[in-house]
């Protein structure tokens, strides 16, 4: 008889009978395992040595594929790629106690094993297996946009930060005052932004952190008020609409007195040219039109 559970997320209790004067259990527990994308994870029996006429049966997912096969008795130690060859090269059997190794995992390995033991004692256990991305280190940056947006006194006191990262799944992003937590957003999806600001004031000497984080690891970057908040926003507003007032100012006055000088140039020319054709026109007579002029004319 081989006992199939009913699904790879059903615990059942125990169940004890007889079969022909063998004493028979019959359990299904889980086992949640959870392990960082690249490296390996050890799916471990809880026996020292399996016995000669054990049969131990590794299966996967809800369809449960066999991926592994120990028969001591007929010496078989097997491993199988899976009809889609996610494990190809992945799988190793510890042939004295039937644990299973999976090595350069990757999410397509993540998912229910059951392994089931067929021998005097019949039993069931299924490993749940968590993949989890490397961790990106938080990015600290200046929210210029929330002191320009806010004309209030009090918020030229105020430094204003934001906390990011992108491309995560199944974190949860934080700011921490020394070791007391101050905010924190946390996502379920996969390969998302997420972003949390934070207001500090300039002359603040407390120490700030931004952590990222998941069930199995974390990263952190602490905040240098220093170095972001430097320069006050209000005065630097100040500075560049002031450079930029003087820049429209000295324009408009190259542009006048660029006109200016081009009137001027075009006036000159202008009575210079009248003067030329008004002497042209009061030119005397030559002589020789005078005295043909003089003739009388023959009757």
């Amino acid at each position: 008889m081989l006992y199939k559970p009913s699904g790879a997320l059903t615990c059942l209790k125990p169940v004890l009978f007889l079969l022909k004067g063998v004493f028979v259990a019959l359990t299904d527990e889980i086992q949640s395992v959870s392990v960082i994308e690249g490296n390996s994870v050890l799916l471990l029996l809880d026996v020292t040595e399996i016995q000669d006429d054990d049969n131990i049966l590794w299966k996967f997912g809800a369809d449960h594929i066999l991926i592994a096969k120990i028969n001591r008795h007929r010496k078989i130690f097997s491993t199988y790629d899976g009809p889609d060859g996610r494990f190809r090269d992945r799988l190793k059997l510890d042939r004295q106690t039937g644990s299973l190794t999976i090595t350069d995992i990757t999410t397509q390995q993540a998912g229910h094993y059951q392994l089931q033991i067929i021998g005097a004692k019949w039993s069931s256990k299924t490993f749940s297996v968590s993949v989890y991305g490397h961790l990106p280190t938080p990015n600290i940056t200046r929210d210029y946009s929330q002191n320009l947006s806010s004309s209030s006194s009090s918020s030229s006191s105020y430094c204003s930060l934001v906390c990011s990262v992108v491309n995560v799944g199944h974190v949860t992003l934080s700011w921490y005052k020394g070791n007391s937590l101050l905010s924190s957003i946390s996502v379920s999806d996969l390969s998302i932004s997420l972003s949390l600001p934070l207001e500090v004031e300039y002359q603040d000497k407390n120490t700030y952190s931004c952590v990222i984080n998941n069930p199995i690891s974390n990263q952190t970057t602490h905040l240098d008020i220093s170095q972001l908040c430097h320069t006050h926003p209000v005065a630097l507003i100040v500075l560049i609409t002031a450079a930029g007032s003087l820049l429209i100012v000295a324009a408009v006055v190259m542009c006048c007195i660029c006109r200016k000088c081009r009137k001027t140039v075009t006036a000159v020319k202008t009575r210079e040219e009248d003067r030329a054709d008004s002497s042209k026109s009061q030119k005397p007579k030559s002589k020789a039109d005078a005295v043909y002029q003089n003739v009388p004319k023959k009757r």
